[in-house]
């Protein structure tokens, strides 16, 4: 059996990445493309075999890689981030054939946020310090240590960008890393493998290992030799993890599920406010961050909707390597019915299909057509779950004391999006909502100089610059008395 399949022209190494080397094992899954169903991999599905070994390799790596020098590290990591740009196109191409993502959107924000997130954490890694500091005559300085071998655990929706969010600051930490992609996307990670080999990354620096999350997964969390856990995904498996974390005292980064809500009060630029709603179909509403719960003051409710469902009529689906193309297919059938299940249980239960409803019957396939349900109750299913497809409720409010009120009563808490003309009303109800980012009057914009995460079920803990080295690292205080030294030789 060939271990390279050929997706998009592009060859991919579907076994897994181990201590330098490409290691197959003795089963595969069969990675399917949600553009046509076609069959485009079978891919090495790893368990505890694979898992020991790649935790042995982060292991035995981890001394060298500690004690590289914070400058060689920097340049390292900027030689990923040209290898990415070099292969860009590559990359795109393939992530789309395999998560169904727009074509468009990978070459033109993701892959190059990729380039940026490996030259980010090499800047941050060469500035980042903290001014010592008096005690009694006594000094203070602190430094961050590397941590140890890291399990990084990452999303089919946006899998290189959120793969190398994790690995760029773990590596620059001085740590060193097991990469699991999700089942549904692993491609674009071997690839990555493949760069970071080019770029000069010492064998077991970073590893990748493929396989289904209850067999790989689980023997990687529960490894007694991982010093870091970072996983994004759903609450149900960041719980098992937590377990498995709990048990050997190894910290854990959570970025998790979100039911965020958009909040357009009257005073808004209404076609604003119609834009930022409409955005929310981005990826096939496959976005943690999307505003899914659209609460719209009454008094303009009516005329957001009409605007609403003219504007979301207009949005283009089909193929998403088609550059026409707005809203493309969901990941996989299993997602698809999910979906499907939320809005019919939610239309038996009297909601209204004002935009939608249903799967996309002309196109067939994983494409499910954008929704907008209004008449739903605040304490439904279909507005307390995280749908994770294209599928947005609407209420309204009357009050600001209303609206902060239906924002904040769901038990997640990752982001919202405000849309209002009074700046004043902006800080008020920004600082009463729950939630880990707060837009306003705009929606996605992300600085990796920013924390990120969430609160309630949306996550534990922050990443993103500096909140990044404190989780990789183990942060120590070195105090040196003022007197008592002596000279010698």
């Amino acid at each position: 059996m060939s271990h390279v399949a050929t997706v998009a022209g592009v060859p991919v190494d579907i076994r897994h990445w181990i201590g330098g080397a490409r290691v197959a094992s003795a089963t595969t899954f069969t990675d399917e493309s949600p553009i046509d169903g076609r069959t485009l991999a079978e891919v090495a599905r790893g368990g505890q075999t694979e898992a020991e070994a790649a935790v042995a390799a982060a292991q035995a790596a981890f001394p060298g890689w500690a004690a590289t020098p914070a400058a060689e590290r920097a340049r390292l990591l900027r030689g990923i981030a040209e290898g990415v740009e070099k292969r860009l196109e590559e990359l795109a191409i393939v992530e789309t054939t395999d998560n169904g993502a727009l074509l468009r959107s990978h070459r033109r924000g993701v892959m190059p946020r990729v380039a940026h997130n490996f030259r980010f954490f090499a800047d941050r890694l060469e500035a980042i310090g903290h001014e010592d500091f008096d005690t009694r005559g006594h000094n203070n300085h602190v430094s961050w240590d590397p941590a140890g071998p890291c399990v990084l655990i990452t999303p089919w929706n946006a899998p290189l960008m959120l793969a190398t969010w994790k690995v760029a600051p773990a590596l620059a930490a001085g740590n060193t890393a097991v990469l699991k992609p999700s089942e549904w996307s692993p491609l674009t990670a071997s690839l990555l493998a493949d760069i970071a080999a080019g770029a000069g990354l010492p064998a077991g620096v970073l590893n990748v290992v493929q396989g289904y999350g209850a067999e790989v997964g689980a023997a990687l969390v529960a490894h007694p030799g991982v010093r870091r856990i970072s996983f994004t995904g759903s609450v149900p498996t960041a719980k098992h993890i937590a377990r498995s974390a709990g048990g050997n005292l190894v910290p854990a980064s959570f970025e998790l599920g979100g039911k965020s809500p958009l909040l357009v009060f009257a005073d808004a630029d209404l076609d604003l406010a119609v834009d930022l709603a409409v955005e929310q179909y981005d990826n096939a509403g496959q976005v943690c961050l999307a505003a899914t719960r659209l609460l719209v003051e009454s008094s303009i409710a009516e005329e957001f909707t009409r605007r609403f469902v003219a504007k979301a009529a207009a949005l283009r689906q089909g193929d998403p390597r088609d550059e026409a193309t707005d809203v493309g297919p969901n990941i996989h059938a299993r997602q698809l019915g999910k979906i499907d299940g939320f809005v019919r249980r939610a239309l038996a239960a009297g909601a209204r299909a004002v935009v939608g409803g249903g799967p996309n019957t002309d196109l067939g396939g994983l494409y499910y057509r954008p929704t907008l349900l209004t008449d739903v109750a605040q304490d439904s299913e279909i507005v307390q779950e995280e749908v994770f497809g294209p599928v947005l409720t609407l209420q309204t409010f009357d009050t600001e004391e209303e609206a902060v009120r239906l924002a904040n009563d769901t038990r997640f808490g990752l982001a919202a999006t405000l849309a209002t003309g009074d700046r004043d009303r902006a800080r008020r109800v920004s600082e009463r909502l729950v939630a880990g980012t707060v837009w306003i009057n705009c929606f996605f914009v992300r600085d990796l100089r920013a924390p990120f995460g969430g609160s309630r079920e949306s996550g534990v803990g922050r990443e993103g610059g500096d909140w990044s080295f404190d989780f990789y690292c183990d942060l120590k205080n070195t105090v040196t008395a003022p007197e008592g030294w002596q000279n010698h030789g």
